[in-house]
């Protein structure tokens, strides 16, 4: 019999709170997985703004760290949507970050 996946449980707060709002709630995610039994991987991924921070917080412990959005190209000059979104896979990846989703190409340079 084939064995089932692991499930997947993964989170994100966007831009709500303040940054300490997000550690707070990091560090306890962090602290509780870290002393119990998991049935599932787990995975964060904060906004942009708080990549450095939550990535030293995740450091040892079960929960993986994620982001929100990323750009398709994997490096590149291109102009970011916003200071927070569209990172590149290199730049997310040299960061500590495991997984992103990559947008669907809109045809437009930017994308």
């Amino acid at each position: 019999m084939a064995t089932r996946p692991r499930p997947l449980i993964a989170g994100n707060w966007k831009m709500n709170g303040r940054q300490a709002d997000g550690l707070t709630l990091a560090r306890a995610l962090a602290v509780r997985a870290a002393h119990e039994p998991l049935a599932a991987d787990l995975l964060l991924c904060p906004p942009a703004t708080l990549l450095f921070l939550v990535a030293e917080l995740l450091t040892d412990t079960p929960v993986a760290l994620g982001a929100q959005d990323c750009h398709p190209k994997p490096s590149g000059a291109f102009t970011p949507m916003s200071p927070c979104k569209r990172r590149s896979p290199n730049w997310m990846e040299s960061r500590g970050v495991l997984r992103w989703p990559i947008p669907p190409r809109t045809g437009t340079s930017n994308s």
